[in-house]
């Protein structure tokens, strides 16, 4: 009896644990799924929303609007500039109630001035989100 109770509680542990360790977006495509789901980043933190995309964020820039926003693509500038007929672009842009300073006022090293680094993640994670939109367009 004990041996099926232990057995029954490390499934138990296990099925929970593999429940919450798969992300929300898998492919760049499930970004809208953030949208979709929007309600339950609203008023928390930023790094709760990018904690639930698996794709790499390989651009990444910051704007000082009413409200600010920050702007996240799945693609690299380098990929971006060599045209491909029909693929489809998506971008994902997640408004927060804080001033985004640092990208406005030209202090980002210019290697890194579009990349998200953990040093983002650290110095941004805190900020509230308030909306998130996600645009797909397909290229010409």
């Amino acid at each position: 009896m004990k041996n099926l109770i232990k057995t029954f509680a490390i499934l138990y542990l296990l099925i929970t644990y593999s429940c919450k360790a798969q992300q929300m977006v898998q492919t760049p495509n499930d970004a809208i799924k953030l949208k979709i789901n929007e309600q339950q980043f609203i008023n928390k933190p930023l790094k709760n929303l990018l904690v639930q995309i698996k794709p790499e964020i390989k651009m990444a820039f910051g704007t000082l609007e009413m409200p600010s926003y920050f702007s996240f693509r799945f693609i690299s500038s380098e990929e971006l500039k060599q045209k491909v007929k029909g693929r489809k672009l998506i971008g994902l842009y997640v408004y927060v109630k804080e001033d985004i300073k640092e990208w406005n006022n030209g202090t980002r090293p210019k290697e890194k001035e579009f990349i998200w680094t953990k040093e983002d993640l650290e110095k941004y994670g805190n900020y509230t989100v308030v909306r998130i939109k996600v645009i797909e367009r397909i290229e010409d």
